[in-house]
């Protein structure tokens, strides 16, 4: 898929008084996909972390031998009064990852690297499906959608120093080729949905 396939999606945000809701999506590197959702309006916070493993397995080192059953992940904190989680799935999907990439994202191979949503309730569980399906009925990739929906875990946040990875390293050479096109490409097709300043 060359270009995001807006129109297989539609959008939660509404303008009744909302908590801030949160949302756990798995896409390969955690810093690609964290660089992503913090440039979104409405995001309030966005933390890299493990998810699918074990308390005791959830540290960085471990996780890269993708025998933890952990996936690299983000938990995306919102506010639903500005963003929906139907547009999180439309970034997910169309920007931050290739979906159709089983236990990998480009060179990153492993378990770690799977593409999974980890819902919290049937309302998110009902959206990712949904999204899926529009997917694959609009045939949006040349391959099948192999995107893990799963019920939510427990959330271990990443060492620290893995926290907004990007903007602090920006001619590290992963973040160079992999990382920083997929901004630019958040930011060529999603320009109505970008925060004017940038997420502390």
């Amino acid at each position: 898929m060359t270009e995001p396939h807006k129109a297989a999606f539609g959008s939660t945000a509404t303008d009744t008084p909302a908590a801030i809701e949160t949302a756990i999506l798995a896409g390969g590197c955690f810093w690609c996909v964290e660089a992503v959702f913090r440039e979104l309006d409405g995001v309030v916070k966005v933390e890299s972390g493990y998810c699918g493993g074990t308390r005791e397995t959830a540290d960085y080192q471990q996780v890269c031998t993708g025998r933890t059953d952990h996936a690299e992940a983000v938990r995306v904190s919102y506010d639903a009064r500005r963003i929906g989680y139907e547009d999180l799935l439309k970034v997910f999907f169309s920007v931050a990852h290739d979906p159709t990439q089983k236990d990998r994202q480009g060179n990153d191979r492993g378990r770690q690297y799977r593409s999974a949503i980890f819902y919290a309730d049937e309302t998110q569980k009902a959206a990712a499906m949904a999204a899926i399906e529009r997917l694959t009925r609009d045939q949006a990739y040349r391959d099948p959608v192999v995107t893990e929906v799963v019920a939510e875990c427990p959330f271990y946040p990443a060492e620290s120093y893995h926290s907004n990875y990007v903007a602090c390293h920006p001619s590290q050479p992963y973040v160079v080729h992999v990382a920083t096109p997929k901004v630019e490409k958040l930011r060529r097709y999603f320009r109505h949905m970008l925060r004017h300043e940038p997420l502390p």
